[in-house]
């Protein structure tokens, strides 16, 4: 079914700072590397930057619960009522998410191990003698990758502890404003990457996955957006969609299936293993453990239910709607989507009268296969083309450039229409607030349920209309609680975030 995997094996060992696995291709392991000894070779260099990739599959970083999504207003928590109940708490910021939640400190612990991975790579391959082009490449990676985890890190929590080396401080790191890594590391390591790495195209199909030039890019505009760069937003996302590298995928429904994988829209995403094999290492797919139905076929735990208000919004003539909710008494390769016998069709507020929920699924995230090895075997998608469009899009009407803008939009629009013009009208205002509404609404429906639009409220200021109702305190909840038990080790270095 692929081409590539991230296969792990055991074969680069530094102890407590890194484990490894071998190369994209399927084959015996390379052989290892004990504490106290650095790479020294060129398959070191390929297996240590392996090893950052590996953090990527791992289930609090892209596999396990998805808190953002849960904290967003387009799904709430799902599955069976009292199932990982802390979930609860980002459904509803009324109840406070709390600081010695262990799920919390997961996320911040994998990051960081990511981090000290990919800081091995960058401080210990350029003394490698080896291919200088192989070399800059590898380090690219390892600075495209370091670049995506520690984004991560100051968009959850802001300010957080600046670590550039793989050794453990006899003392405590005090907290680093987000500003200086943004400025220090997160966008000069991505210019370091678009600078070394090569297009996707210049890769063989076994390397399909690593990070690109065009990944590199993407990532550039997207943190531009973020931070309210609207320039290089602009300058980035254009140079992916002028680059000739990618297309929409030409049925939306598509995107997700195995045979799309690493295909044409994809700009940057996760290998999975058609295995179960390796425990906490595998891939966790969100397709499996989160998003499958929990009723019949039973294949994972039903969590990240699309929400009843999400789906009254979304008007039934856009197709994608259909392509991205699954419903219960529906047909899908075959198999009979059924209810799930502890779990209520409908969820009311306190009230009894209002619904919150029906009983629901993420349709971007099924799984094809009933066979508990095959159900791990689907790719997460990080960036896609589509994405890059509205980026530019936005940035293009931010830039005071409206018309320019629309082109890309309609690019989104016509793919989500599926040749039925009496859907999805051209838009067509060069108004910089109407337009810069109506790409907000595209990305809510095109990116929904893909971890995307908690922070596309926090960036554009939405966060107290949209999501106050939930309980949502401007101020404060556009991060989360800084771990208990890291400020307790720190000695009070590391500091709690405000209003928690």
């Amino acid at each position: 079914m692929k081409n590539i995997k991230y296969i792990i094996t055991v074969i680069l060992c530094l102890t407590t700072i890194l484990s490894c696995e071998k190369d994209f291709l399927d084959r015996a392991p390379l052989g290892s590397l004990t504490e106290g000894t650095f790479p020294s070779s060129e398959a070191d260099a390929i297996a240590a930057v392996n090893g950052v990739y590996h953090m990527l599959r791992i289930w609090q970083i892209n596999g396990g619960f998805p808190f953002l999504d849960i904290a967003a207003d387009d799904i709430s928590k799902g599955s069976r009522p009292g199932d990982t109940q802390v979930l609860d708490l980002f459904d509803s910021y009324d109840a406070g998410i709390p600081t010695n939640d262990g799920l919390i400190l997961g996320w911040w612990s994998s990051l960081y191990e990511a981090v000290r991975r990919a800081n091995f790579v960058i401080n210990e391959v350029p003394n490698i003698a080896m291919d200088e082009d192989l070399k800059s490449r590898i380090i690219g990676e390892a600075r495209y990758l370091r670049a995506y985890y520690y984004s991560n890190l100051v968009r959850i929590w802001g300010d957080v502890p600046l670590k550039l080396t793989t050794e453990v401080s006899a003392t405590a790191l005090p907290r680093t404003a987000a500003a200086t890594i943004w400025d220090d590391v997160i966008f000069p390591d991505l210019e370091y990457a678009i600078a070394n790495l090569p297009e996707k195209s210049g890769y063989d199909s076994v390397d399909m996955g690593r990070a690109t030039k065009g990944a590199a890019r993407s990532l550039h505009a997207k943190l531009s957006l973020f931070v309210g760069d609207f320039a290089n937003a602009e300058k980035y996302a254009l140079e992916v969609i002028n680059s000739g590298e990618y297309d929409l995928e030409p049925v939306f429904g598509n995107i997700w299936t195995p045979e799309s994988e690493f295909g044409i829209e994809s700009i940057f995403e996760v290998g999975a293993l058609n295995s179960a094999a390796f425990g906490d290492l595998r891939n966790g797919e969100p397709g499996y453990q989160l998003a499958t139905t929990v009723g019949s076929p039973g294949r994972g735990w039903g969590f990240g239910r699309p929400t009843y208000n999400f789906i009254q919004d979304w008007s039934n003539d856009d197709p994608r709607k259909e392509a991205s909710i699954l419903y219960p008494g529906e047909v899908k390769d075959g198999y009979v989507v059924g209810n799930e016998a502890n779990t209520p069709d409908i969820t009311y507020d306190a009230s009894g009268t209002t619904i919150i929920e029906i009983e629901t699924y993420m349709e971007k995230y099924w799984v094809a296969d009933i066979d508990d090895n095959a159900v791990w075997a689907y790719n997460r998608r990080i960036i896609r083309y589509a994405d890059v469009l509205l980026m530019a899009a936005e940035a293009l009407n931010e830039n005071g450039k409206s018309a320019q803008a629309l082109p890309y939009l309609e690019m989104v629009r016509a793919r989500a229409r599926g040749g039925n013009n009496a859907v999805l009208p051209e838009i067509t205002t060069t108004d910089q607030t109407e337009l810069r509404n109506a790409i907000y609404d595209e990305r809510k429906y095109e990116l929904a349920h893909e971890g995307i639009r908690f922070w596309d409220l926090v960036r554009t200021g939405r966060t107290a209309t949209v999501l106050g109702p939930l309980g949502f305190v401007q101020g404060v909840h556009e991060v989360f609680p800084i771990p208990d038990a890291e400020i307790e080790v720190s000695g009070g270095v590391i500091t709690q975030n405000n209003g928690y």
